[in-house]
């Protein structure tokens, strides 16, 4: 039996390659190969040890290693994490790893291979930085290839807009399902921008929605607020280099921007057949920007006609968008506080910040809602998102 019980569908909206070290450099330009990052996890739960034995195996798990992420059953989300995971990054042990999980569809999402593509700084050569993003989506469009039930996001980055629409039209041509973009301001302009408007009504009218996820804005606070001249604190699995407790008090930050901006910038608006997700990015923050929009564009209105909308902005956010709460996060009080439209489930599979067993965690704040609420959860906000992925 797989772990999500066959009672319902479950469509699982965000998982992750675990990336080896020539994940870009395989697939880059040849022109441009010695200057794309290898990948690093440096700043990660996965040692170097761990790397070295893979890459020193063929860049590949041992029969012995599969073997016994498989033979844990129904346990493989609880123990199979990380870089150890069972099709961590080897494509045909995915396809069982799915069958295991028993999820309809899942989003596949990179994990440490954006930071050219999305580094902030306005130094990155373009050349590099869309380069870099044309090598992740090959990667991708490739490891996806293997499996309808995987959905490649394609990564592209908006700080040059006619590279943007190219690299877009690329992944769109190469079956990328979801376009992740970076939810921090593009360099020198708004993502509402005339010049990016091609961007998103090509999205648009190909029914393929834009994504934000954590990495593709910088995570920590700004170092000030940390010099309290006390010692540096652990992040929230005991480490050094992940979400601190002052990151997590302001994560929702960028991300809240970012939907803001382009809803008073008029993009929902202009392109009713756009979708997005947040994922990864937490949920808990969505009622009260819903409610902050609706009244700023009321009060403002009267003066700025940029904001006089035919749907308020909350309709236009639980008609187009998409968010995961975290697997700690009350659902269950999201959707009572909004609507149950606004809400996807997620297992950030084989993240460890996905948990132990996610479908329990969600249940459990779910316990006295009816069928549809849950149905709309675990399923069918998702396929509002992606139709075509219906199965």
């Amino acid at each position: 039996m797989p772990y999500a019980p066959d009672s319902r569908a479950f469509y699982d909206a965000d998982s992750h390659i675990m990336e080896l070290p020539n994940f870009l450099k395989d697939y880059a330009d040849p022109a441009i190969r010695d200057d794309i990052y290898s990948v690093s996890y440096s700043a990660s739960l996965v040692t170097d040890d761990e790397v070295a034995v893979i890459m020193d195996n063929g860049g590949k798990h041992s029969d012995a290693h599969v073997a016994e992420q498989i033979a844990l059953g129904d346990d493989l989300i609880a123990k199979s994490k990380e870089i150890q995971a069972l099709g961590a990054f080897n494509s045909a042990d995915r396809i069982t790893a799915l069958d295991m999980l028993g999820f309809k569809k899942q989003l596949v999402f990179a994990t440490h291979s954006v930071v050219q593509p999305f580094h902030p700084s306005s130094k990155t050569d373009p050349k590099l930085r869309y380069g870099a993003a044309r090598a992740h989506n090959r990667h991708m469009a490739d490891f996806c290839s293997v499996d309808s039930r995987l959905m490649g996001v394609g990564v592209v980055p908006l700080d040059t807009p006619e590279l943007a629409i190219a690299e877009l039209e690329w992944a769109l041509e190469n079956n990328m399902e979801a376009i992740w973009v970076p939810h921090r301001a593009p360099i020198g302009h708004s993502p509402g921008h005339v010049d990016l408007e091609p961007f998103w009504a090509m999205l648009a009218e190909s029914n393929t929605p834009f994504v934000m996820h954590v990495g593709g804005s910088p995570l920590q606070s700004l170092k000030s607020w940390s010099n309290n001249g006390r010692a540096p604190v652990k992040d929230w699995m005991g480490g050094g280099e992940n979400v601190r407790t002052k990151d997590a008090a302001l994560m929702h930050q960028p991300p809240e921007t970012f939907v803001s901006m382009m809803v008073f910038d008029g993009v929902f608006a202009r392109h009713p057949k756009l979708k997005g997700a947040a994922v990864e990015l937490g949920a808990g923050w969505v009622p009260e920007m819903l409610r902050r929009l609706d009244s700023i564009s009321r009060i403002y209105s009267r003066v700025d006609e940029s904001v006089r909308f035919d749907r308020k902005p909350s309709e236009q956010l639980s008609e187009q968008m998409g968010f995961t709460p975290f697997p700690h996060e009350d659902v269950g009080r999201l959707i009572k506080d909004s609507n149950p439209d606004l809400y996807l489930f997620s297992s950030d599979y084989p993240h460890v910040e996905g948990g132990r067993d996610p479908i329990a965690k969600f249940e459990g704040v779910l316990e006295g809602f009816g069928e549809q609420e849950k149905t709309a959860f675990y399923s069918e906000n998702f396929l509002r998102l992606f139709p075509e992925a219906r199965v």
